[in-house]
């Protein structure tokens, strides 16, 4: 199980991302009565992504760095590179473009700059959740069923 979990963990961040971001949030505000009572609950499920995200990353961070996950030397590098990158994206987010949109300041440059870091953060899992799918591959043998040789 440690061997897959931090594929698991890159793909719930990436899938979450997608959901809430590309699906969710736009639904929001085409069936709530108001953009107002759309965007306070957009905050609240981006808060939520926040700390799904900042948790997910921050174990595969740690997880990497198990020898039992068999993740290949040479990916490990850029995978921290990328985790690291989009768990400080979804912070700088909540911590730092959030409430200048919650507080209403400059909506189009603030909800400009924010779209444009969970995008940058959609981009960072994606390539977690790839360089994860691709180490696993090589660094896990295979037994072939018919002769129990591994391949």
């Amino acid at each position: 199980m440690v061997r897959t979990l931090p594929l698991w963990l890159a793909a719930a961040w990436l899938m979450s991302l997608t959901t809430i971001g590309f699906l969710v949030v736009p639904l929001l505000f085409v069936y709530l009565p108001s953009p107002a009572m759309a965007g306070a609950m957009a905050a609240h499920l981006f808060t939520a992504q926040t700390v799904l995200s900042a948790v997910c990353g921050l174990v595969v961070l740690w997880l990497i760095r198990v020898p039992r996950c068999d993740i290949a030397t040479d990916v490990a590098p850029g995978l921290t590179v990328w985790a690291l990158g989009g768990v400080l994206l979804a912070l700088l987010v909540e911590l730092g473009i959030a409430p200048h949109i919650v507080a209403r300041e400059n909506l189009a440059l603030w909800h400009g700059l924010g779209t444009a870091m969970y995008a940058a953060q959609w981009v960072c899992a994606i390539a977690v959740f790839a360089q994860l799918s691709r180490s696993g591959r090589r660094a896990v043998p295979v037994d072939s069923p018919d002769t129990g040789v591994q391949v």
